[in-house]
């Protein structure tokens, strides 16, 4: 009977525990096999949860394609999770419809404690109209990826630090090495033509896509320093010192590999997509190259957000500054996932990582491709005008007022 007793008294307490528990539901896109989900799941959340007995932790694992599908769905049944790892250009539209939560408005204190420690670009791509709805989770920028036997092989003992030396490598490593009158060895090459390739050329130029608020194009798409950037790599591809973009031949880093490519630009999963099909291949980083606005790259990465819908504000707000902790970060950092706070590079997980100091100096001067709710449409635009002119043969300034009249158009809607 006392046995039956004290069985009962058990249960009524952890039934009275389980319904003072507050669950919060996190969506996130980890792959199921990868470091970082076995992470998240086996260490992070339990600590954070041993730390916040109070709180219980969903995670809700959905893959990348399918999530902006989810988000949509999620939209019209007003459905969503407390928190969510969201992809960075996804930030200003969901804020702009209304449905996150503007961090800095409901915690003014804590967000400003917390706002100096990140790294500038990736903050950046939570900020629309005056306010932040996140914070940065985990981030990317591209470096240069040169290949120190071809240059040794052409004389060049070091990557160019400057944009002269640049495009005057570039030159220098273009050859027909069999002599058959057509170039079979390039000094460059990139996969693409949009912001995500042509941003290290347009602000390491001095240009620009929208100005700082991201409400004008106008002046900025288009400036002398925007031009000069899409004119140059223009006349580069023309004349051969470019290697074919979408021509259907090597990839890029197969070709760095093997030495067709001597230089492209890159994110940090370069490594282990070159080591797991040329295990032998040294890989060498560098800061892109400084031109006028000095060295600058493109911000990839998410961030954190809390969703307006949720029961749980500040217990939402508690696991976003755990996430983005010192701790949490350098621990995400072992398996790869490059951290967002500033300051990092003195510390043992960064300072003995292979390529984790490049790419953290490279984020210091970043950019984030626009945060504004109609990105995608800009980014298409954007894509278009360079190959309008580099594949289509449309005047540099000419195409670039083009795109800047077209995304004026868009921006207007925002106004």
């Amino acid at each position: 009977m006392k046995k039956t007793f004290v069985l009962v008294i058990s249960l009524l307490v952890s039934v009275f525990i389980l319904a003072q528990m507050k669950e919060l539901i996190f969506w996130h896109s980890y792959s199921t096999t990868s470091g970082e989900y076995k992470l998240l799941t086996k260490e992070i959340i339990p600590e954070f949860e041993k730390a916040h007995p109070e709180i219980k932790v969903t995670e809700v694992q959905v893959p990348y394609d399918e999530m902006r599908k989810r988000l949509i769905v999620s939209t019209a049944a007003a459905q969503y999770p407390d928190v969510m790892r969201m992809d960075i250009i996804w930030v200003p539209q969901f804020a702009d419809i209304g449905v996150l939560l503007a961090i800095d408005k409901e915690f003014p204190q804590d967000f400003a404690k917390i706002k100096e420690t990140f790294l500038p670009g990736p903050l950046s791509t939570n900020y629309w109209k005056g306010n932040y709805y996140g914070v940065p989770l985990d981030t990317n920028t591209r470096v240069l990826l040169w290949n120190k036997k071809m240059f040794e092989e052409a004389g060049l003992k070091e990557p160019p630090n400057t944009m002269e030396e640049f495009i005057e490598y570039i030159k220098i490593l273009t050859k027909d090495v069999d002599g058959d009158g057509e170039n079979d060895q390039w000094g460059f090459a990139d996969t693409g033509f949009g912001p995500w390739n042509s941003i290290p050329w347009i602000y390491s130029f001095g240009g620009q896509i929208l100005d700082t608020t991201n409400s004008k194009a106008e002046g900025y798409v288009n400036s002398s320093e925007s031009v000069e950037a899409l004119k140059i790599f223009r006349e580069l591809y023309e004349q051969g010192y470019i290697a074919p973009i979408g021509g259907g031949g090597i990839g890029v880093l197969e070709g760095y590999a093997e030495g067709i490519y001597a230089m492209t630009f890159d994110g940090p999963w370069a490594w282990s997509i070159i080591k797991g099909q040329y295990p032998e291949a040294e890989i060498n980083f560098a800061l892109v190259p400084q031109g006028k606005g000095g060295s600058r790259s493109v911000v990839g990465g998410e961030d954190i957000v809390i969703f307006n819908s949720t029961k749980y504000k500040e217990e939402s707000w508690e696991f976003v500054k755990y996430m983005t902790s010192k701790e949490v970060q350098l621990k995400f950092a072992t398996v790869g996932q490059m951290p967002v706070l500033k300051g990092l590079l003195d510390e043992p997980e960064i300072k003995v990582h292979l390529f984790f100091p490049v790419y953290l100096e490279q984020l210091e001067t970043a950019v984030a491709r626009s945060p504004h709710p109609a990105w995608n449409e800009i980014n298409d635009i954007m894509d278009s005008a360079w190959q309008n002119s580099v594949i289509g043969g449309v005047d540099p300034k000419k195409s670039l007022d083009n795109a800047a009249k077209e995304i004026e158009k868009i921006l207007q809607k925002y106004k």
